[in-house]
């Protein structure tokens, strides 16, 4: 039969007997002097035994108090273990969320999860597209792959990918029509843009494309607008128009040879893809073990490029 005993008093007996001091003893629980003094002495009359000792320098247990301390610190570690085998368990079921947004889940990451799925399958990960700036790791969020100039103040950054910006369309489009050879050849042709959000700096235009490149920009026979990156980069598969490929978003399509790059013009782009976390989200070993593979994964994607 379990005792009905004072788990309270008996933390706090064991601090001040491991420490030696009822005043350290009080600042390791965050309580006065005062309540460690009066829960040794409930102990004490609870157990008819004098526990501690005080002197001068601090407080020395007995040898009734020893061994109670003994037992209350083995038994507290005990349970402590089994709670943490406990929580590790359950965070092991638990996916790992990643906010990002739509046009990178689509282009970039979905492609490459399979791979990470079937080498931990007891690593589930959930993807959050999230088509604004904002909430960067809000809620369930374990971390964020946010688009911009990596100015996330508060937050563990870093970088994922660069992105560079050439012109890109299907095959298809090319055998079927104009040919694209000089930048003056676009103004035969529909232009795929990205109403992108502005996040500070020089968005990755058309304009800061060629004015980058020191070309100057033909006026296009038509343009066409879509509101996410993905359906800009599936509009140029289908032969819809000619988009400006960011790298990330169109390096597998020109793998695939799905796309193609007409012009050798490539400029560096002002904005990146960023890792954001909180501070202190990647002391779990689940979250800094995605996070790894994602900068891994990263890095063969430059290799290639």
């Amino acid at each position: 039969m379990i005792r009905n005993l004072p788990f309270t008093t008996l933390r706090s007996f064991e601090s001040a007997a491991r420490l030696g001091s009822i005043s350290r003893a009080a600042e390791e629980l965050n309580v006065t002097q005062s309540a460690i003094s009066q829960q040794v002495k409930a102990l004490e009359e609870w157990t008819s035994c004098n526990l501690l000792q005080r002197t001068r320098t601090g407080s020395k247990p007995t040898a009734d108090g020893a061994a109670l301390a003994l037992t209350i610190a083995s038994g507290l570690g005990q349970i402590s273990d089994l709670c943490s085998e406990m929580q590790s368990r359950k965070q092991r079921k638990r996916p790992i969320v990643v906010s990002t947004l739509p046009g990178f889940a689509v282009n970039w990451l979905f492609p490459r999860l399979i791979g990470f799925d079937q080498k931990n399958p007891d690593m589930p990960v959930s993807i959050h597209t999230n088509t604004s700036g904002g909430d960067l790791v809000a809620g369930d969020c374990d971390l964020s792959i946010r688009y911009g100039l990596g100015n996330y103040r508060g937050m563990h950054v870093e970088k994922l990918l660069p992105e560079t910006l050439t012109p890109v369309c299907a095959p298809s489009l090319l055998a079927k029509g104009p040919g694209i050879k000089t930048v003056a050849d676009l103004a035969q042709h529909t232009l795929l843009v990205d109403d992108l959000s502005d996040y500070g700096g020089e968005l990755p235009t058309w304009s800061f494309w060629a004015e980058t490149a020191g070309l100057l920009m033909p006026k296009p026979r038509d343009t066409r607008r879509f509101g996410q990156s993905n359906m800009v980069v599936q509009a140029a598969v289908e032969g819809y128009g000619v988009a400006l490929g960011r790298s990330p978003l169109v390096q597998d399509a020109l793998q695939a040879g799905n796309l193609v790059a007409p012009l050798h013009y490539k400029v560096t782009s002002q904005y990146s893809y960023w890792l954001v976390c909180a501070k202190n989200a990647l002391q779990a070993d689940r979250t800094r073990q995605f996070w790894d593979w994602l900068l891994q994964e990263a890095a063969v994607l430059e290799d290639v490029s």
